[in-house]
């Protein structure tokens, strides 16, 4: 008789403070074909897509440090940055 072993959980890691988690704790972000940045929270959505944590702290060096760009391999500027990063608080709280 064989054991039943708990099913894994896919890990993905964060654009931002390049820890591992699991995908649940992180927020996607997808850059769709017209060029827009969106919060994904399916995880499902059709385009190129990167992973952030939740946290206000990584998000804020996020802020700072701009490496969504090279995860989703194309310039996003800070003010798309400041909208996703209200959008991401409001998933969170």
């Amino acid at each position: 008789m064989t054991t039943a072993r708990p099913k894994k959980q896919p890990q993905r890691m964060c654009v931002s403070c390049r820890t591992r988690r699991d995908k649940r704790d992180l927020v996607r972000v997808t850059l769709k074909d017209d060029g827009t940045l969106v919060v994904d929270p399916t995880g499902k959505m059709p385009g190129r897509g990167a992973y952030l944590c939740k946290d206000e702290n990584c998000i804020k060096m996020e802020l700072k440090a701009h490496r969504i760009s090279k995860g989703l391999k194309a310039e996003v500027n800070a003010e798309e940055l400041s909208k996703l990063a209200g959008e991401i608080a409001k998933l969170d709280g």
